[in-house]
């Protein structure tokens, strides 16, 4: 009788031995599960899963673990595993991310691609690693504008509206353009614009289908050949978190996320064409910012959001020149 209770005690122990081997991480974000940016997130996910690793990711999606901007602060203190979450929300706590969403220095997706393996994200990577953070996928999306009265596609558009504007840097270009400015996430926008709180917006493709905004608005301005907009939005995760888990399990998230990555980039190209399809069908009217309306914007962002991070971050004018210099 002894022996069996001895024996059953064993397998107890061995039992939750092996459970305690499978490790869980959360990873949070804002966005529905149609986002390309949920599918991202799903790739890793999937990807270790497969593995076989004893390791499980468990996605908390539609803002439903934590709100947009507060993501980042928990992940770097170790209460939040990973996060899809655009940088620029963290530019709080680290000016230098103010960067990743700066009018005009982005010229396309390919070009987002090779910002993402240079210096410069070295640096911004060094900054992460200070609050315990580090990249696992990068990824850059476009996106454009939308008025709810009004097409919006040069700086003379948006003096007198209320208007949202994804991060500090667009803000302060706006302003210069004579836009009020009502400060929010993207996930908040349709509501906004809804209630009579917004009369124009910009944010991702992705987004502007996402939350559907094409019900709220007459007018859509995507990134074309030009895009003013691009913004970095990575799968980030709490580094010492990843440095606890085991050889294995660290080799299958990279695999996984190189996977997510090549998905990523070739996604968000389609991104731009998708939603423009998909605000033309529900009856939005299309236009394009030409050349010149660039032209006129990246020279207000060069006397208002440029000069701006400069004079703010002690460091500015390095990151921006090394920014500046990725061909």
């Amino acid at each position: 009788m002894k022996s069996g209770i001895l024996k059953a005690a064993a397998l107890a122990l061995l039992a939750s031995t092996s459970m305690a081997g499978a490790a869980e991480l959360r990873l949070s974000h804002q966005w529905s599960n149609q986002d390309v940016r949920h599918k991202v997130a799903e790739i890793v996910a999937n990807e270790v899963a497969a593995a076989d690793v004893d390791l499980e990711i468990k996605i908390f999606g539609s803002k439903s673990l934590f709100k947009p901007r507060e993501q980042y602060k928990p992940l770097s203190r170790g209460q939040l595993d990973m996060t899809v979450l655009p940088l620029s929300y963290a530019g709080g706590q680290q000016p230098a991310y103010n960067l990743t969403l700066m009018p005009g220095l982005v010229k396309n997706h390919d070009h987002a691609a090779r910002l993402s393996e240079s210096p410069f994200m070295e640096a911004l990577e060094a900054k992460m690693a200070e609050d315990d953070v580090m990249v696992l996928v990068h990824g850059y999306l476009a996106g454009g504008f939308a008025g709810k009265d009004k097409c919006i596609t040069s700086p003379d558009d948006v003096a007198g509206l209320q208007t949202r504007a994804a991060g500090k840097s667009f803000e302060q270009m706006l302003a210069g353009a004579g836009a009020s400015i009502a400060s929010m996430a993207s996930s908040e926008i349709y509501n906004a614009m809804q209630t009579g709180v917004l009369n124009a917006a910009n944010t991702s493709s992705s987004s502007f289908v996402s939350y559907r905004i094409y019900e709220q608005v007459s007018c859509y301005t995507p990134a074309g050949d030009v895009a003013l907009w691009f913004m970095y939005q990575p799968l980030l995760m709490n580094k010492s978190t990843f440095d606890g888990l085991n050889e294995a399990q660290q080799a299958a998230l990279l695999a996984g996320a190189e996977k997510a990555e090549a998905f990523y980039l070739e996604e968000a190209k389609k991104e731009d064409t998708a939603s423009t399809e998909v605000f033309r069908k529900a009856g939005v009217e299309i236009a394009e910012m030409s050349t010149e309306d660039f032209e006129k914007w990246r020279a207000l962002a060069q006397e208002t959001s440029y000069k701006a991070f400069v004079d703010e971050v002690p460091d500015g004018q390095a990151l921006l020149d090394m920014a500046l210099s990725v061909e």
